[in-house]
């Protein structure tokens, strides 16, 4: 055999490699049913070569009809490398045939037909042209990802295929899919192929950290471990950047040479990120710290060890604070798997799982759109000319409280008006492929000759530079003067890549109108110093620093990063903002309201004129002036405050009747505890304030009444028949029930309950009466609730214990035929 006979080119091993793929059982299925239909479902295991394989099979199958194919994949890094390894599969550059597009970067021409992008870049595609013109399909890569993008991309999709474009083919594939719920939205016709993959047996080991252990200590055994015992390189899971610098020093501590020590996250230049992902001439063994980064999509080359720490970490959004907060927490089971399968990718492989095999882990991630900010997807749903999620097929369901959360925080940077429309600046914001709060800020610069300054500002929030500055303006100053080394040449570089968007010189050393900017992306985080570190914010929330930090001495500030705590959150990034700037930005902080305060220290309401952003104080001063609504919420607030109710004999009555009804009948008689009423003063104490200007004035009020009037009608019509406030015995007396116990008591003389066997009942004879039986002293003689055993039974021990003493009351052998009485035998 001679040398040509064995000699290939990059292009033809590479072909040699795809053609041995397990995919390719499938691919004529595949085919088959995007060519009958416009829908499938592939559920491709690991190593089946589902990225880049079908996608040339599906492009080859088509490509004698016009238009191109997206391909969405979820991350940059795995967008890039796809189409380079699909262009030299057909010995082509990227950007022939197969190119890319990702935020800030493309490489496509007008012979592309298969177009790599990010999941957020189809979103700006479908809303730039709805009828998708000259596109034929779209490839939904690692579904079950569940990004936010993805979610609201299947979602824009769907509604273009059936509303525009019934032609358009849609394509979902992913290692695991949950099918039931997506072919809830695509049609339980909808084809489904699954496909095997390709991998090695990897053996699972399990090393669980000692107690007290520092977590990088017990890694960097393992790796020693995994190093002496395997061939091949190392790839080590970390839940983030901070876990991977710590590693990374303890490593370069303890490890010989001849060993590569490498990081891979998504902060890591382009080119540096090659250097893991792209093959290597193995000379050196290599360690890769990873984030969750290289758990799918990609293949790191010569991976033959896993060792996963099993962590993530995952952003939370809060609804009722408004914040996102990072959290930390253990991997779930399909995570794990598809690590532990990064191992026997090219080999046989071992992985190391940090934690005991006992432990028990969730079986899948949850959807991000079920725990993620919704501002970003409310405004493109705006843009798309709906205000209801409802009204598109979602895989997972928009939760209410987050994007009701959402579309407050679309109103506060004022980019829709009050009726939720987009306005003017809403529209303009869409010029701007960002986060709604950046795209504002971008606005506002547009509009004020600072763009050279945003580019600056939205490249440092967009990659959060490490920084252990607290004071922006101080991590900006250092930041700009260090150069292009390390985060300052990354800051650096994406400020540039702004700059050619916005095709503008991002040169500038004057960051003072940097305040101005922040604010007007976070209105909501604008915070008032309180004290002591603790500021104010415009939620009402509170925000800590030290307090021996130069910003906790500044009257107002600007916080871009917090955690998620909905009170007491503490400060991570913040720029202090002048007075003025903030009534320039909000001229309504320069009208003055009337408010009444209750003031307990005084005993009094006081009146006072404020300016304020929402609970942001800018001013305040004496007021002789009197807004008797100011006045109504202040004596609520100070009733509030006080925590109880002046309750007269009579209150306490009527509350016991309704307490009675709640507990037997439950809805709709309402609860009257204390905390409840307090709750709900504004349904039954404010209407009845009309006339009233002082805390004492409330203790001679009726209250119960007022609690009676806040009934429906019909309710304050049966109280009292279902819970009378009298009772009429066998002596013709009508007595008057004690409601102020558990249960309603009859307190009565026992010779006029003489004949009667039934306890009486009430509440439509669900609750029967507590009987107090009185001595002719009307002390208790017997409580019960059984009038027919005490007759029987323990009536003769009374009659012979109260018979001598009270000789002048009827004390019959027989109580059931003796005539009741309230009186006295007359004396002879």
């Amino acid at each position: 055999m001679s040398s040509s006979d064995t000699t290939h080119t990059p292009a033809q091993h590479l072909a040699a490699e795809a053609d041995s793929l397990p995919i390719n059982q499938i691919l004529p299925s595949l085919v088959e049913a995007l060519d009958t239909g416009n829908r499938c479902l592939l559920v491709a295991q690991p190593g089946a070569g589902k990225t880049t394989r079908a996608p040339l099979e599906i492009l080859r199958q088509t490509s004698n009809r016009p238009g191109r194919w997206l391909l969405l994949e979820p991350r940059r890094v795995a967008a890039r490398l796809a189409a380079g390894y699909m262009a030299s599969l057909l010995n082509e550059k990227v950007g022939q045939t197969v190119g890319y597009r990702v935020r800030g970067e493309s490489k496509v021409s007008s012979t592309t037909r298969l177009e790599v992008v990010t999941q957020g870049i189809l979103t700006r595609i479908i809303q730039d042209d709805p009828l998708l013109d000259g596109v034929q399909g779209i490839i939904f890569d690692e579904f079950h990802e569940r990004s936010l993008d993805a979610d609201l991309g299947l979602a824009l999709a769907l509604d273009v295929q059936n509303s525009l474009r019934e032609d358009l083919k849609l394509l979902v594939m992913s290692a695991t899919l949950d099918v039931d719920s997506l072919l809830t939205i695509l049609g339980q016709d909808t084809p489904v192929i699954d496909c095997p993959g390709r991998s090695w047996p990897v053996d699972i080991q399990y090393r669980p950290p000692p107690l007290r252990e520092a977590a990088e200590n017990h890694q960097a055994t393992v790796v020693r471990e995994a190093l002496a015992a395997h061939d091949g390189d190392i790839l080590v899971f970390l839940p983030g950047q901070r876990e991977i610098n710590r590693l990374n020093g303890r490593l370069e501590s303890m490890l010989a040479g001849g060993i590569d020590i490498c990081q891979l996250h998504g902060q890591l230049p382009l080119a540096r990120q090659r250097e893991v992902l792209e093959s290597h001439n193995h000379q050196r063994r290599r360690v890769i710290l990873s984030t969750a980064v290289a758990e799918s999509s990609v293949t790191v080359p010569g991976v033959r060890i896993v060792i996963d720490g099993g962590l993530e970490r995952v952003p939370l959004y809060q609804p009722r604070s408004g914040l996102t907060s990072l959290e930390t927490r253990r991997v779930n089971r399909a995570s794990a798997a598809q690590r532990s399968g990064r191992a026997g990718r090219e080999a046989a492989g071992a992985c190391y799982r940090l934690w005991s095999e006992e432990t028990p882990l969730a079986a899948h991630r949850e959807a991000e759109i079920q725990q993620a900010d919704l501002s970003g997807l409310a405004y493109e749903l705006l843009r798309w000319g709906i205000s209801d999620p409802a009204k598109l097929a979602w895989a997972s369901p928009v939760p209410a409280p987050a994007f009701a959360a959402a579309m407050a925080l679309l109103k506060t940077l004022k980019l829709t008006d009050a009726d939720g429309k987009l306005t003017d600046a809403g529209k303009r914001c869409a010029r701007w492929p960002t986060h709604p709060r950046l795209a504002a800020l971008l606005d506002h610069a547009a509009a004020h000759d600072l763009l050279p300054l945003a580019c600056w500002l939205v490249a440092w929030l967009e990659e959060s530079p490490a920084s252990r500055e607290i004071d922006l303006m101080s991590a900006f100053s250092h930041h700009r003067d260090n150069g292009r080394q390390g985060d300052a040449g990354r800051w650096r570089a994406a400020a540039e890549q702004w700059g050619r968007r916005l095709r503008c010189q991002p040169e500038t050393r004057d960051f003072d109108p940097a305040a101005t900017l922040l604010a007007v992306a976070y209105p909501d985080r604008l915070a008032e110093n309180r004290g002591g570190g603790k500021f104010r914010l415009v939620s009402g929330g509170q925000a800590t620093l030290p307090e021996n930090h130069p910003l906790a001495r500044t009257p107002y500030l600007v916080i871009t990063d917090l955690d998620g705590q909905a009170s007491g959150a503490r400060i991570f990034a913040a720029i202090a903002i002048p007075q003025g700037t903030i009534e320039s930005l909000f001229p309504e902080t320069l009208l003055w309201q009337v408010e009444s305060r209750w003031d307990p220290a005084g005993g009094k309401l006081v009146a006072e004129e404020v300016r304020r952003i929402g609970s942001v104080e800018l001013a305040r001063r004496p007021s002789n002036k009197s807004d008797p609504a100011a006045v109504k919420a202040a004596l609520l607030s100070a009733v509030r405050q006080r925590g109880e109710f002046s309750w007269s004999d009579q209150d306490r009555q009527l509350l016991g009747r309704l307490r009675l009804l709640h507990r037997v009948l439950g809805d709709p008689w309402p609860d009257v505890s204390d905390p409840q009423l307090l709750a709900d003063l504004d349904h039954w104490l404010a209407p009845q304030l009309d006339n009233n200007n002082r805390l004492d004035q409330l203790d001679s009020l009726p209250l119960g009444q007022y609690v009676l009037q806040a009934l429906d009608w019909s309710l304050q019509r049966e109280l009292d028949t279902l819970a009378p406030t009298h009772l009429q015995v066998p002596s013709g007396s009508s007595l008057k029930l004690d409601y102020s116990g558990e249960e309603p008591v009859l307190a009565v003389k026992l010779q006029e309950m003489f004949g009667q066997t039934e306890t009486p009942r009430i509440v439509n004879g669900r609750v029967p009466i507590t009987i107090h039986l009185l001595s002719p002293a009307r002390r208790p003689v017997q409580v019960t609730r059984d009038l027919a055993n005490f007759w029987a039974n323990t009536y003769f021990e009374v009659r012979k214990d109260l018979k001598g003493r009270y000789p002048r009351h009827p004390w019959p052998d027989n109580p059931l035929l003796a005539e009741p009485t309230r009186h006295a035998k007359q004396r002879r």
